[in-house]
């Protein structure tokens, strides 16, 4: 190092600057996103806050607010409208509000397979899609139960008349056991079912991809076109940040679980603990997403009527974390 700059290196650190070669050394600012969880917290979301409450997120550059929705159905206006940097969907959602103007985008996962059920209690006498004539069906995203209820009641020959949908928002169990409807769209078989069971309850579903709905991913990271023109580079880093936390939920499943039950002290920790045992395995293994399950996914949706267009997959996916 030249004599005069070492002389004036003191000088230059008490002042708060820096030497370029200093200033790569130097941990990136930190930049404050919120990012709108899909449900009010559960065993879904332990990888999530593995990655905030152990500094995954930190570490990455990121402080990232978790915020969960009012209505279960705000997540992604809340995003395309500039209000959240980020928020976990649905891939079904993501498709269809695309088709319908809405600027988001997936850009990495949580659970790459479907959770979603037709859930009803055993005594309501629902055994096949055919039995949903003249029931009430309970759902909670709109944008995401109804298209998918109206595929499953097709496959027992119904049409949309045939049954009654009504919106229960985040009350999909306590409306099976108080009456208010015969059966739930959209309900987690990894969920829900236990809380039926644990009420004593024999339930049962339909499961989707027995019903005519194609494989997809149940739980994914979404951002807006608008954001991803600047914020590419935290997006990544936001990804690769929760599939740390994923495989440390995997490798310390205990340890992850206790981190989520003790930010979370108002959770239901007996049922999220069982959950979470069952969900585990089911976490992404990769943030780089398969372009063709979100190609097939699109064609599904716009020959099923479920989306006004076949949106090209590049509208709705941006592997931000791929090499």
């Amino acid at each position: 190092m030249p004599r005069l700059v070492r002389r004036l290196l003191p000088l230059l650190l008490a002042c708060g600057l820096a030497l370029p070669g200093a200033l790569a050394a130097q941990p990136p600012p930190v930049q404050k996103h919120r990012l709108i969880l899909d449900w009010f917290p559960n065993a879904d979301h332990v990888p999530l806050y593995v990655a905030r409450e152990m500094g995954l997120f930190k570490k990455a550059g990121l402080e990232i607010e978790f915020v969960p929705p009012a209505d279960p159905n705000d997540p992604l206006k809340l995003v395309a409208a500039g209000q959240a940097a980020f928020a976990i969907s649905y891939q079904p959602s993501v498709i269809i509000a695309r088709a319908e103007g809405l600027p988001v985008k997936a850009i990495g996962v949580l659970i790459d397979q479907p959770l979603s059920c037709l859930l009803y209690l055993k005594k309501s006498g629902i055994k096949t899609a055919a039995d949903l004539r003249g029931k009430k069906i309970g759902y909670s995203v709109e944008t995401i139960d109804l298209p998918l209820l109206r595929v499953v009641a097709a496959r027992g020959g119904l049409k949309p008349g045939d049954y009654t949908p009504v919106n229960i928002r985040f009350n999909l169990t306590s409306s099976l056991l108080t009456g208010q409807v015969d059966a739930v769209m959209g309900a987690y078989w990894t969920y829900e079912l236990l809380e039926l069971q644990r009420e004593h309850q024999p339930a049962a579903y339909l499961a989707l991809e027995q019903h005519g709905v194609p494989r997809y991913s149940e739980m994914v990271v979404i951002s807006s076109d608008a954001f991803l023109k600047t914020g590419r580079d935290a997006a990544r880093r936001l990804v690769l940040a929760i599939q740390d936390g994923i495989s440390f939920s995997r490798a310390h499943p205990a340890e992850a679980f206790a981190v989520f039950a003790r930010t979370n002290p108002e959770a239901n920790e007996a049922l999220d603990r069982e959950a979470f045992g069952i969900t585990l395995p089911l976490f992404a293994a990769s943030q780089v997403q398969p372009r063709e399950r979100w190609t097939r996914w699109a064609k599904f949706a716009h020959e099923q009527g479920l989306a006004a267009r076949a949106v090209p997959t590049d509208e709705l996916l941006l592997n931000v974390a791929a090499p």
